[in-house]
């Protein structure tokens, strides 16, 4: 021991052996990350770890204590995380090809259950990109493609976001969010026959709404027909006498005043037609 103490140089290098030790017996964990501590390939304790109930600054990040050699710290990112999909083709329920963009958000709430099953974020994503991907692709497909761009589209995306949070939960993190970013028709030809068939399918539409329209013309004018006849029989059987009168008077109205007062009429006086104007039954 006096030994080291007299010489300088060992004694620089216990101070150095002192300083590893001290740095390897501890750890850094970020407040923007959380730490699986890791014990002969077994996760043993979380430092930092999220909690929707813990503020930031609370959660116990900082310096942390291991013990050095034999145990490694893993950092995990604890903020929002983004999922992009690649451009995929989807085909709707009335057989539209569509280019879909989408992403997904999530963050890692169970570290433990992550590094055990994906082992880190990168592994998660490759994961969890291909589930999105069919996820996606089964929702779209039971719509169609008016459905992208209307109210539907919001449930829709409901849907996708709870199956897929569903499967995430399997790997220690939670699905908040997916949304499309573009859902558009392929370039090229297929744009042009896609145009097409909407045209051919809509002007389709638009002869089944006017056949109907016009069969539904048909059937309100014949019961308003029936209508009136049983209110003219109703009429007339309750007065014949006045029916009568006003069915004469009406065809004096349409024979004299169509005519502006030229029209002319050669009846003998005891003609019927007359009858009403010489007071007879």
């Amino acid at each position: 021991m006096n030994a080291i103490l007299q010489n300088p140089r060992n004694l620089v290098i216990a101070a150095v052996l002192a300083v590893v030790a001290a740095a390897a017996s501890l750890v850094i964990v970020p407040e923007t990350h959380q730490a699986v501590v890791i014990r002969t390939g077994e996760p043993v304790r979380t430092i930092n770890q999220f909690r929707p109930d813990v503020p930031y600054g609370s959660t116990g990040a900082g310096i942390a204590p291991r013990w050095p050699f034999i145990e490694e710290v893993r950092l995990i990112d604890r903020r929002v995380l983004d999922l992009d999909m690649e451009r995929t083709q989807v085909l709707s329920n009335d057989q539209q090809r569509l280019q879909v963009d989408a992403y997904a958000r999530y963050r890692i709430i169970d570290p433990v259950k992550l590094v055990e099953k994906a082992g880190n974020e990168k592994q998660l994503e490759a994961q969890l990109l291909p589930i999105l991907t069919s996820v996606l692709r089964q929702e779209l497909g039971r719509r169609p493609f008016a459905a992208l761009i209307n109210a539907e589209r919001g449930t829709a995306m409901a849907n996708i976001t709870a199956t897929l949070d569903k499967q995430a939960r399997n790997y220690g993190a939670q699905v908040l969010d997916v949304r499309i970013k573009a859902a558009d028709l392929p370039e090229g030809s297929p744009l042009d026959a896609a145009f097409t068939r909407m045209e051919t399918d809509r002007q389709a539409q638009a002869a089944t709404i006017r056949a109907a329209g016009q069969r539904d013309a048909q059937i309100i004018q014949a019961e308003a027909s029936a209508q009136a006849a049983k209110i003219y029989a109703e009429a007339y059987g309750k007065d014949p006498k006045f029916y009568d009168f006003y069915r004469a008077m009406q065809s004096y109205r349409q024979t004299f005043l169509a005519g502006e007062g030229q029209s002319t009429m050669v009846l003998s006086d005891d003609s019927e037609y007359f009858r009403q104007f010489k007071g007879q039954n």
